[in-house]
């Protein structure tokens, strides 16, 4: 591999090139800014480097009546071997508000002290740029590809991938590899890489109390309900103080860690203080250190509350009684929860606790998927891997967050893996996001490690 690492490393600058020229163009799903222009641009990249590449359509979110998905950009290209390694990613972004946290301007990416800042740098165009630059490397040093590769990069990721197992199904012959590497990550806080091989599952809704025809003088509450009352006694009723979910049935489907990802959880580094001294606090929910803090975090199902609106918010005071008051919530969920179900447990949680006047929206809903610890595949990835850092992996047997992994795995039965350019302070989908440029060589050299080791 060292014809191809040098060739990497020649033409590390023009591939930085490549993905500020990528994040310039601010393709952000929740507002369907640029997004069609940003998945021609993505093709158009494939086919420079001879892929067979097209725009493809996502079905409607609600058969013929609802509006189409945005586009999932699909090229294929033969290789050497016939062994087939499909990519996937997502060339949509996150919002970049609040726009004055930034050091500078999110859509004009900005080189300085070894990193680059911009919105996408490492979520996830950034890795798109580095599996461009791998696959360059190879075709450049040695001809053609090792082995079949194809790509499934889609525009909906960060507004929770609608219609992503509809796609996946109808698209199952197209899709159809021997292995899958997914959208992202990256080195620990100590620059160890790791390997990540699952995702939580997600439910996210909104809950709506609305009480009286109008918002009302605060004076009436002595005689009239309170839209904000209402809510926040909901939502108390949805997690206690001691962090456990009160809905009945919640956990019921909750798969316990296996020996193994129990055993690979014990192996990853104690990286706690560092995360909670990034986030500004002492201690973790619960008081969790060391390996159960691990295992609380990768393992368990969460209840967040992500907004709450109502009656007067602005500067000086209003005294107003709310006549609405709304929550936006979501559900991190595990192995083999089940988001339908838990939306239909909330519903009757609500109810059955007082609170059937509160109106729930399901706004997007994503299942959990992992691949085994001890699946042939994580084996020639870890090997990749040393290859590039001359060390061993972290074998991560879930990431706490979540993707549309669930088709990959279960409807296309492929074994999974995340490796790539990330880090810690990385700043993902909040302002200064960035990466460091040192591990975008890094992520670009194992991802051409893999691509070897895969073909054989």
């Amino acid at each position: 591999m060292d014809d191809i690492f040098r060739y990497i490393d020649d033409h590390l600058n023009d591939s930085i090139a490549q993905l500020m020229e990528l994040c310039k163009l601010p393709s952000v799903s929740a507002q369907n800014i640029m997004i069609e222009e940003t998945a021609e641009h993505v093709s158009g990249l494939l086919r420079d480097l001879g892929f067979e590449a097209r725009v493809l359509p996502k079905p409607a979110l609600s058969g013929a009546e609802g509006p189409a998905g945005h586009p999932v950009v699909y090229a294929e290209q033969r290789g050497l071997s016939s062994r087939t390694l499909l990519f996937y990613d997502h060339y949509d972004v996150q919002p970049p508000e609040p726009l004055e946290l930034w050091s500078s301007p999110p859509f004009q990416p900005t080189l300085r002290d070894g990193k680059l800042y911009g919105r996408g740098v490492s979520d996830n165009k950034g890795n798109i740029a580095a599996r461009l630059a791998a696959l360059r490397a190879w075709k450049s040093v040695r001809g053609e590809l090792p082995c079949v590769v194809k790509f499934c990069i889609e525009g909906d990721e960060e507004i929770g991938s609608p219609q992503m197992e509809e796609f996946v199904e109808g698209r199952r012959e197209l899709l159809a590899a021997d292995a899958c590497v997914w959208e992202g990550g990256g080195v620990t806080w100590e620059g160890v890489p790791q390997v990540t091989l699952g995702v939580k599952g997600l439910l996210y809704l909104e809950l709506e109390s609305n009480t009286v025809n109008r918002d009302a003088h605060s004076s009436y509450g002595t005689v009239l309900p309170n839209a904000a009352w209402r809510l926040a006694w909901a939502l108390g009723s949805i997690k206690g103080p001691d962090e456990r979910v009160l809905i009945e049935g919640f956990y019921d489907a909750v798969r316990p860690a296996t020996a193994e990802e129990r055993a690979a959880v014990e192996a990853m580094p104690a990286e706690e203080a560092e995360t909670l001294k990034s986030y500004g606090v002492e201690g973790a929910l619960t008081g969790v250190r060391g390996v159960e803090y691990r295992l609380r975090h990768l393992f368990e199902p969460t209840a967040t509350i992500d907004g709450l609106t109502s009656g007067y918010e602005g500067e000086g005071p209003k005294t107003v009684l709310p006549a609405r008051a709304m929550a936006k919530m979501d559900f991190r969920l595990v192995p083999d929860q089940d988001p339908e179900d838990i939306f239909a447990k909330l519903r009757r949680h609500l109810d059955s606790h007082g609170f059937s006047d509160i109106t729930l929206r399901l706004l997007s809903g994503e299942r959990p998927a992992r691949t085994p610890v001890s699946d042939p595949f994580v084996q020639v990835v870890r090997r990749a891997v040393v290859d590039t850092y001359g060390q061993e992996p972290l074998i991560v047997p879930t990431m706490a967050g979540t993707g549309p992994l669930y088709p990959f795995v279960n409807t296309l039965g492929l074994p999974t893996a995340d490796i790539g350019i990330g880090y810690p302070e990385a700043h993902i989908h909040a302002p200064d996001e960035n990466i460091r440029v040192e591990d975008f060589r890094n992520g670009t050299k194992a991802i051409a490690a893999l691509l070897g080791r895969f073909a054989v």
